[in-house]
């Protein structure tokens, strides 16, 4: 099956339909040719709406900690965007509810194996990096993105950038005077390779996205 066939698998998807109060809207962003891959939580009310991947304040501020511009973000050729939950799960008494465990089970391994070129990942938030980490990693996502260095340059486990994790960040600021630029070194030399390779391309070929579908 190609990627195509698959991303029009994953949105026609109802598995969990029932348990969705805003109804089922699968947010993807893959192409085969993608270097990095973003993994996080769910999508939020803003982006359920939207239908645009981290289109809200959390993707302003991840965007700001990558150091890249939106047209690189939304590069699906680029950046692969596979939340731990494809749809949003509503709200709970303190925020968004987790991610609905259908969507890995379902779909993560097939999205994976259609993805053969990535260069880095990112574990944005604790489910991901609970289901993505290498073995012996910590239940606490503080640990788990202090040991960075353990897991790169090819993955970079981080907090979700949600602006209420402002007190985390005053708390922590190892993470943005010693991992950011890090990352942000390792991403500007994916850029770099990117730049090259579509530059030594003859032919341009159009990527393999979810299109935002209209609500009804």
């Amino acid at each position: 099956m190609s990627l195509c066939a698959l991303l029009e698998q994953i949105d026609r998807c109802r598995e969990c339909e029932s348990h969705l109060p805003a109804g089922p809207r699968p947010v993807v962003q893959a192409a085969e040719d993608a270097k990095i891959l973003i993994v996080g939580q769910a999508p939020g009310r803003k982006v359920h709406q939207s239908g645009i991947p981290w289109d809200d304040a959390s993707g302003k501020r991840l965007r700001a900690w990558m150091g890249v511009e939106c047209e690189q973000f939304y590069d699906a050729k680029l950046v692969g965007i596979m939340p731990m939950g494809f749809c949003y799960p509503g709200r709970g008494r303190s925020g968004d509810l987790p991610p609905r465990k259908e969507c890995e089970r379902l779909w993560h391994r097939r999205l994976l194996d259609e993805l053969p070129n990535i260069e880095l990942t990112l574990l944005v938030g604790a489910y991901a990096q609970s289901r993505y980490l290498a073995e012996g990693h910590s239940k606490s996502l503080t640990e788990n993105v202090a040991n960075w260095r353990k897991y790169g340059p090819t993955v970079f486990p981080l907090p979700h950038p949600s602006p209420r994790n402002h007190g985390w960040l005053k708390a922590n600021p190892w993470f943005e005077e010693e991992l950011l630029p890090s990352l942000q070194v390792t991403i500007a030399g994916v850029l770099r390779r990117h730049k090259r390779h579509n530059r030594g391309s003859k032919i341009a070929q159009r990527p393999a996205t979810l299109s935002p579908r209209k609500q009804t």
